[in-house]
């Protein structure tokens, strides 16, 4: 029985391993919130990250989000941060889009050097409602959408400074945001006991979606009935506890098809699934193509450098 445990420790997600080479050893990178949530799902279970920050403008759409213990459900535009080690998840509308900058700690501290005020709350992980502003913080919320597009711009570029002005606009970003933290923020408070029934639904279908557990399995672990499980992961993420546990199969066999040399068959048998047949209808159901068509088409668009530093000229 899982109900009335400690919640186990929360995993480490490398995005070097996990979803693109470019991010190994990186100490910049950019990517559209659209483009890891087609590969992650638009329910991103409790994780963290490790000596890296990470930052997240949502354009638009209904929001769940927490960081560390604390929930809130909102509407786009928005901003989180998230510094290293802080437990996060989310759950997004399927067609929400923005951006996100994933930056190695060391660059953050140094952009912040020798400002005493600034750089301890670098180190707390805030959400800002952009919309909601009023009066001066609406004018400062206002300047983040043309900034976030320059970096984008910059990121693609091969422009000479290229490093020096992406380390300045994400200065000038997380300078705005810790103004604007100091507004009050809506948040919306969730049961404590439902945010862990949750959160322990999480970590079961980590460990249990090769196995294919009914979703009655995942329910009595939790001390739960099927009926209540579902109510929780409504109310917290905005999706049923079966499409949870479709996302997380659906990640893999993502990954599996990306960064494996496995057949689709050995990818389908892998996955625990029997038929591979089968296997392709659901992934279709899901995503849209068959998983011939998904491996093709992303490796075709995949970009030509497997890592981007800073102080690397020749990468994009």
């Amino acid at each position: 029985m899982v109900s009335g445990q400690p919640l186990a420790g929360i995993p480490v997600l490398d995005l070097g391993q996990a979803y693109d080479q470019r991010y190994a050893d990186a100490d910049f990178h950019y990517d559209g919130h659209g483009r890891l949530s087609e590969f992650f799902g638009r329910s991103v279970a409790v994780h963290r990250h490790d000596r890296y920050f990470q930052l997240h403008y949502i354009h638009n759409g209904h929001v769940h989000l927490y960081l560390d213990d604390r929930p809130y459900r909102l509407e786009g535009p928005l901003c989180f941060l998230t510094p290293p080690g802080v437990p996060h998840a989310f759950v997004t509308d399927a067609a929400s889009e923005g951006q996100v900058v994933t930056v190695r700690q060391q660059l953050v501290w140094q952009l912040f050097e020798g400002e005493p005020v600034l750089s301890p709350r670098l180190n707390q992980p805030l959400c800002v409602s952009l919309g909601e502003q009023r009066d001066e913080a609406a004018r400062v919320a206002a300047h983040l959408a043309p900034l976030f597009q320059q970096v984008a711009d910059e990121f693609a570029s091969r422009r000479d400074g290229r490093e020096a002005n992406l380390l300045a606009l994400l200065r000038l970003i997380l300078s705005k945001l810790l103004y604007l933290a100091e507004w009050p923020q809506r948040d919306s408070l969730a049961p404590a006991h439902d945010l862990l029934q949750f959160h322990r639904f999480n970590q079961l279908v980590e460990a249990c979606y090769i196995e294919h557990w009914p979703l009655r399995r995942y329910a009595d672990a939790l001390g739960l009935t099927t009926a209540r499980l579902n109510l929780i992961c409504r109310r917290l993420a905005g999706i049923s506890s079966k499409q949870l546990i479709f996302e997380r199969q659906l990640q893999e066999a993502k990954r599996l098809l990306l960064h494996s040399g496995q057949s689709v068959n050995q990818i389908c048998f892998a996955l625990g699934f029997r038929d591979p047949a089968y296997f392709s209808r659901f992934f279709s159901r899901h995503v849209g193509m068959p998983p011939t068509d998904y491996r093709a088409r992303r490796r075709a668009t995949a970009e030509p450098c497997e890592k981007y530093k800073l102080n690397d000229e020749n990468c994009i």
